[in-house]
């Protein structure tokens, strides 16, 4: 330490003592991290042992400590989980209720809410709770559970449960602690135990997601519940009528009102036209979608449009965390299904081993029992007279029996005799206690087997957990086995919005309604523009944008549209060739300027047309007549050019000067978003090579190569 870290301090008058001082960043990056590592562990990440926070084995605990078969006050049950848990009331109560509306470990009475609608519970005084069967038969026995002190010593508390059961991924659970995040989604449970039962004969296991609330799921990017993952879940829609849809089923993690206010606020902005939309949804979920009677948009459209826009379809991203060994660790829900099972496995032996030594001791004692009354050994402590007097006695007593005896005597075994009242001692009955012994031995000979088999004897235990409490909890959420098609949301999303056009000015967009209208589109729409200088851009619909001026092109923009192919003449520079291409304009990032042609300053398009992949149109070239030019006319089809990128310089047209380009035939092109132009004017007085070309055929005989002949050949090339 420095001296400028020693800080004078007066203590009286004429007195000063030099001490260190404190640096307050030290302490708060001591406290932050005590702060972070105490929310991980002990509020919102599971321990891995039992798959409980420590509020969550808190309430069990205080539940199983209550537990007389009879139903609690909600109320009194937090009051008594006080005592183990420092966090208050509310806490303890809202974790109650996310317990007990997982039908697993709780038996409820009263108003526990409704997860389809999102309906609170009643008040903690009003609802009672026990625990089930299930939870008495799988999460208790103190005989394997590991004690602590509570938060303030007066109790103990389990460290952890003795859950003998996959809790954790068959609840499903969620955290957001300090610089972590969990989410682990629930699964089924006979899939479950099914899968432990597969784990135990060594077999590869997959589980999936099963979710209360049903729907369809998509689990394709699952990724086994970690980081990365995500799985697309999608409510169930079933057709009533032509005009009436009916949700019978609802993704994970929303309720009824939450989707009928997504849908509500999906036909506000103009995405989808419903009529009225009604919450029937009572044991059963059904929400009713109304359309109106005059609507002409398709019902499967509109099916795929409340997929697009509304809660019907939710992504969920898992992140599956637990605490293993004191620290976070994140691992897949086989591996944690793995770990689960062969936890059971341990306690199943550590319950098997405790019950073979209680056997034991039980065949022990009762053994003893018999040699001490039938041989009367008890009358030797008659004339006794001190307590080692007595124990020496009964010892010496026993020496010829305990050969017979499967471990030695003790002096608590003795002590245990001297126990025996004389009532017992008169009514002893040999053949009831030879019946007690042999029943013993066979218990004993049981155990020790299935210790000697433990995995079929887990194996066993799992079936039943099947039998006894699978009826019921059959899977629920329907699996798609070829995943969900992506919805292109251009294509359901109705036409809330009309585009318009001011050709000259560059300007496009909805508010322009005194000038040209386009089409209808929506508002979510892409729009693509090609102006006179050969450049077109892609910009997101809005009130008024700015494309360039001259706009000879405009249309609703299609991503990855294969099917639309550009044909087009344009003359390089302004007294340059003329060239033509045939492309399509891929894909491309908005608001970035591209040019068509080959970037020469004031080049101009002349000729522009819209068509599929197979339906071009033939144009008609007039040239200018010139001295020494017969064939002033030709004519050129685009199906004969090969369809390339939008980068792509062309073929050269012609180097002489046009008069006029025209359409013989049409194809299939959009001709009302394009606007007419005019051919590029050339000096005519400027020097240009000869069209005509001589070329020899194998009968060296000349041909004379039309005007049209050599464009062809250019364009092969």
């Amino acid at each position: 330490m420095s001296k400028k870290d020693i800080k004078p301090v007066k203590t009286s008058v004429n007195s000063i003592v030099e001490q260190p001082a404190t640096h307050i960043s030290n302490m708060y990056q001591t406290w932050f991290l005590d702060y972070a590592s105490y929310v991980i562990l002990e509020r919102a990440v599971p321990y891995l042992d039992d798959g409980l926070k420590p509020v969550q084995r808190r309430i069990l605990h205080s539940m199983w400590e209550m537990e007389d078969g009879r139903y609690n006050k909600v109320a009194n049950i937090i009051g008594n989980t006080m005592k183990y848990h420092p966090h208050g009331d509310a806490s303890i109560g809202d974790a109650l209720i996310q317990i007990g509306q997982r039908d697993l470990l709780i038996d409820m009475q009263g108003n526990w809410g409704n997860i389809y609608t999102g309906d609170a519970a009643a008040a903690s005084r009003y609802i009672e709770a026990r625990l089930s069967k299930f939870a008495l038969d799988v999460v208790y026995n103190p005989k394997t559970t590991v004690w602590q002190l509570s938060y303030d010593g007066r109790n103990k508390e389990p460290v952890s449960l003795p859950v003998k059961f996959p809790l954790l991924l068959a609840s499903g659970i969620e955290g957001i602690a300090v610089g972590l995040a969990c989410k682990i989604l629930p699964h089924n449970f006979c899939e479950l135990i099914q899968g432990s039962i597969d784990i135990l004969r060594n077999k590869k296991t997959n589980i999936l997601p099963d979710f209360a609330t049903g729907g369809i799921a998509d689990f394709k990017n699952y990724n086994e519940g970690l980081r990365g993952g995500r799985i697309k879940v999608r409510a169930v829609i079933e057709q009533k009528d032509k005009k009436t849809l009916l949700i019978k089923q609802i993704p994970f993690g929303t309720t009824t009102s939450s989707l009928i206010d997504s849908i509500l606020s999906a036909n506000d902005k103009g995405k989808i036209k419903v009529k009225k939309v009604e919450d029937n949804t009572a044991a059963e979920v059904e929400i009713a979608i109304y359309l109106h009677p005059d609507s002409s948009e398709d019902i499967e459209k509109t099916k795929e449009a409340l997929y697009a826009f509304t809660d019907c379809e939710l992504s969920i991203a898992p992140n599956s965390c637990v605490i293993r060994d004191g620290k976070p660790e994140f691992l897949n829900v086989n591996d944690i299904l793995k770990e689960s099972t062969y936890n059971t496995l341990e306690l199943l032996k550590r319950e098997l081993e405790i019950e073979l030594s209680e056997l034991m001791e039980d065949w022990h004692f009762s053994s003893l029992e018999k040699i001490f009354i039938e041989n009367r050994i008890y009358r030797k402590i008659e004339e006794c007279e001190t307590w080692e007097a007595v124990i020496q006695a009964i010892d010496k007593g026993l020496n010829p029996f305990k050969k017979l005896l499967k471990r030695e005597v003790t002096e608590d075994d003795i002590v245990k005799l001297t126990e025996i009242k004389i009532k017992r001692i008169s009514k002893f009955d040999a053949k009831k206690a030879d019946e007690h012994i042999k029943a013993l031995n066979d218990k004993i000979k049981v155990v020790k087997d299935n210790l000697k088999n433990l995995t079929p004897f887990a194996i066993a235990y799992f079936k039943e957990l099947l039998k006894k409490y699978g009826k019921g909890k059959e899977r629920k959420t329907v699996i798609s086995e070829e995943g969900f098609e992506q919805i292109e949301v251009r294509k359901v999303v109705i036409n809330n919005a009309k585009l318009y056009v001011n050709r000259e000015e560059g300007f496009a967009g909805f508010g322009l309604k005194k000038d040209e209208l386009v089409c209808e589109c929506s508002d979510i729409d892409d729009v693509l523009a090609i102006t006179g200088d050969g450049k077109f851009v892609v910009n997101r619909i809005s009130d008024k944008s700015y494309y360039g001026k001259d706009i000879r092109f405009i249309k609703v923009f299609e991503k990855n549209d294969e099917n639309t192919v550009y044909n087009m003449v344009y003359r390089d520079g302004p007294r340059g060739d003329l060239f033509i291409k045939r492309f399509s304009i891929g894909g491309i990032t908005r608001e970035k300027i591209y040019d068509l042609t080959k970037g020469t300053e004031n080049s101009k398009i002349i000729y522009l047309s819209i068509s599929g992949t197979d339906n071009a149109p033939t144009i008609q070239i007039v040239l200018k007549p010139r001295p020494k030019l017969k064939n002033t006319i030709f004519n050129v089809n685009f199906n004969e050019m090969l369809i390339k990128n939008r980068s792509a310089v062309g073929n050269i047209l012609t180097k002489f000067p046009v008069h006029k380009i025209s359409e013989v035939s049409k194809g299939k092109s959009e001709s009302s978003a394009m606007k007419s132009a005019e051919p590029s004017k050339k000096n005519d007085k400027e020097s240009e090579p000869e069209l005509f070309e001589f070329t020899k055929e194998k009968s060296n005989t000349e041909q004379v190569k039309t005007p049209t002949q050599k464009v062809q050949m250019k364009m092969e090339i």
